[in-house]
């Protein structure tokens, strides 16, 4: 598999720290690990939850922030005030596409409906042939497992191809995480307009 050229990754998490001190844990070590690969983090901007843990680590560590925040939530005070690059813009489908644009790759940490709605979102773009980067989810304590079921049971009910069953890198490990999306692409190609019966 050929090498991807990845120099930025975007992080899609929870703007809360959830319940478990490994969830905090996890996001500090991806950040960590980030800076110390010399790979720029893209974000959602904010300095709270698990999205201001791995923006701390990545600075701490000498590498880049890059933000991106919806102007309403400059009110809230949610704004990290240190990071290398903050981008304001209208709306949270501007701050969508400015991340998916500025960043090589996509993890996901654990979060809440914003999270996933950020990770379907780069996964439909990814099915419909709009982009080829590399999508992970950090898989910390089994978060994910209960979505991973999902997929399979939509493959399982006819409404995802079978080669799009995981189209993920999945793994506890930040490195190893890290090292399989830079390894390439993660969702095969294929049509999803396919007839009833034709396979992929």
């Amino acid at each position: 598999m050929a090498e991807a050229n990845v120099r930025s990754v975007c992080i899609f998490c929870g703007s809360r720290s959830g319940v478990r001190a490994e969830y905090r844990d996890a996001a500090t070590k991806l950040g960590a690990a980030l800076a110390r690969r010399g790979l720029t983090l893209v974000y959602g901007g904010a300095s709270v939850g698990l999205m201001g843990a791995v923006a701390d680590a990545v600075l701490a560590g000498g590498g880049k922030a890059v933000g991106v925040l919806p102007h309403f939530m400059d009110a809230k005070e949610l704004g990290h005030p240190r990071l290398t690059e903050m981008h304001r813009v209208d709306s949270m489908h501007a701050r969508k596409a400015l991340m998916a644009e500025r960043a090589d790759a996509f993890i996901a940490l654990p979060g809440g409906f914003g999270t996933l709605d950020e990770l379907f979102e780069i996964v439909t773009w990814a099915q419909l042939g709009l982009h080829r980067k590399p999508m992970g989810l950090l898989d910390v304590d089994g978060f994910f497992q209960p979505l991973l079921a999902l997929v399979q049971r939509m493959v399982e009910a006819g409404f995802v191809p079978e080669t799009q069953a995981m189209p993920f890198a999945v793994s506890p490990s930040p490195d190893a995480l890290l090292d399989r999306l830079l390894a390439g692409p993660t969702m095969p190609v294929t049509s999803k307009w396919l007839k009833d019966g034709q396979q992929t």
